[in-house]
């Protein structure tokens, strides 16, 4: 079994650029079937910065190519920022 909270605060990095995206900060779950939609990721510390939801980038859940227990590869789309 798997749990979202497992997810959280784990590597997010670009695989064609190997770049560091940022931490995944929580998950976005559709409701009507219970699948897992996308990763949100945080690119800002701080806690202005997560208390306003600054600096969030929501990943699909079809771009993460690979997971571990300290990473997650996803491949390389148009990140939308909030901010």
């Amino acid at each position: 079994m798997f749990h979202g909270g497992k997810l959280r605060r784990r590597t997010v990095i670009d695989v064609n650029t190997a770049e560091c995206i940022g931490y995944v900060s929580d998950i976005e779950i559709d409701e009507m079937n219970g699948r897992v939609c996308a990763v949100i990721i945080r690119r800002h510390a701080g806690w202005w910065a997560s208390f306003f939801h600054i600096g969030e980038i929501s990943v699909p859940w079809h771009a993460i190519t690979a997971m571990s227990d300290d990473f997650l590869l996803v491949k390389s789309f148009n990140f939308e920022e909030n901010t």
